[in-house]
């Protein structure tokens, strides 16, 4: 799990929606270029949430898509967390 949250992604997403809600608080109006922020940032949100599940799937041995960037390499994840139990 360690690696799910502290994985760039998540983290990148998690401090880019803290800035974003920093800039709320000034008391300037909503703009354009804000919304095109917030967009951006809820596509990098969505992007790390997906990277996420798909590690988890291919770890567990189901089917991931085939544009996904860990598409091939679902072996070597399935041998990682069975190496993983087999320590515990």
């Amino acid at each position: 799990m360690r690696k799910y949250l502290f994985g760039t992604g998540l983290f990148t997403a998690f401090t880019g929606g803290v800035t974003l809600l920093r800039g709320l608080r000034e008391k300037e109006p909503f703009t354009w270029r804000q919304v095109l922020a917030w967009i951006s940032w809820g596509i990098s949100l969505a992007l790390a949430i997906g990277a996420i599940v798909d590690l988890r799937r291919a770890a567990s041995g189901k089917d991931i898509a085939k544009d996904s960037p860990i598409h091939g390499n679902e072996r070597e994840l399935r041998q990682d967390r069975l190496k993983r139990r087999l320590e515990r």
